[in-house]
């Protein structure tokens, strides 16, 4: 098995390189006319948009060929009360640079919605913000001009509201009325409160798209299955796909909450998961969502050094014998 480390949004290794700054909608408010509100929300992405540019870079620099955009590229893009522009169009070189120099070095990308971007809630004012958010992130990537296949939007399921099986039931339905530039872009995660693997499983089969396991979600939240076989079945999900699996990957921070990510990823935590993985003999990404960023993969690697089955591809991959 080769399996692929990857990352989310801000390297801790380069200097003044965040992707995300931003301005509170309360700070953006007291500039004095939209002239200025518009100088300064430009000025925020031409920043974000050249440190993504260098953490690519850094990226390839370091074989890691894995990588989760901040969905904070352009600030308050979709906040109802803010100045609406084409930032697409304001920015399409540097979007295609980006987009370019991720298919000359094949970097897997992708991006994360955050939680209140729900496809489930009942709440019609809800449902229109979630889809508003996503239609941004589909803005990003075909300004980027990734192709569905080769930029992908990882969603939870959502709430569980009145009853858990109306509500999957309910994410079916609205997931089936989304534009076909959205829906063709969305895979699912099993998350760490109420939607198991086997739940996320059952969904993603009948829609028919792919799912991300998150290995320490599913240690906080399951029924007692054995992952091992639901494992097969879950990297089916992605035979119509042009990357292999991919999976989540964090261990819980020391304490009482055990849902909080650690600032690494405990080697055993990951390893017991290697072991479960190779029944399957399949090679698969592995998204590190420890804090640490890319330290914490650089951090695995060199621990993931000290076993004999494992044979180290390049800087951020390696075989699993």
């Amino acid at each position: 098995m080769i399996i692929r480390l990857g990352y989310v949004a801000i390297s801790l290794s380069l200097h003044e390189a965040s992707p995300n700054k931003t301005i509170t909608y309360k700070s953006y408010e007291k500039l004095k006319d939209d002239e200025s509100k518009l100088y300064r929300l430009k000025d925020l992405v031409k920043e974000n948009l050249a440190n993504t540019k260098r953490i690519l870079i850094h990226n390839q620099v370091h074989d890691i060929k894995v990588y989760r955009f901040t969905s904070k590229l352009i600030p308050l893009a979709t906040h109802p009360d803010v100045i609406q522009w084409d930032y697409t169009k304001a920015f399409e070189q540097e979007l295609l640079d980006i987009g370019s120099y991720s298919k000359q070095h094949q970097l897997r990308v992708s991006a994360h919605p955050d939680h209140f971007t729900l496809l489930n809630s009942p709440k019609e004012n809800i449902l229109a913000s979630s889809l508003r958010d996503l239609k941004y992130h589909v803005n990003l990537f075909e300004g980027m001009n990734l192709s569905e296949k080769e930029a992908k939007l990882v969603l939870h399921v959502g709430g569980i509201y009145d009853s858990k099986s109306k509500a999957i039931e309910r994410f079916k339905t609205n997931f089936v009325k989304l534009p076909p530039s959205i829906r063709n872009r969305i895979v699912l995660e099993n998350d760490d409160k109420v939607y198991t693997a086997r739940d996320a499983l059952s969904i993603c089969k009948d829609l028919g798209i792919p799912m991300v396991l998150d290995i320490h979600h599913h240690w906080c939240n399951n029924n007692g299955e054995n992952l091992s076989q639901l494992l097969g079945d879950i990297f089916k999900t992605w035979d119509n796909e042009i990357y292999p699996p991919k999976i989540h990957v964090s261990s819980p921070k020391p304490g009482k909450n055990i849902r909080a990510h650690a600032d690494d990823v405990d080697v055993n935590f990951f390893y017991h998961f290697l072991q479960q993985a190779k029944t399957c003999n399949r090679n698969f990404d592995a998204m590190l969502e420890a804090k640490n960023k890319d330290i914490a993969l650089f951090n695995l690697v060199e621990q993931l050094k000290a076993y004999s089955n494992i044979e180290m591809v390049d800087g951020a991959s390696f075989i699993y014998h």
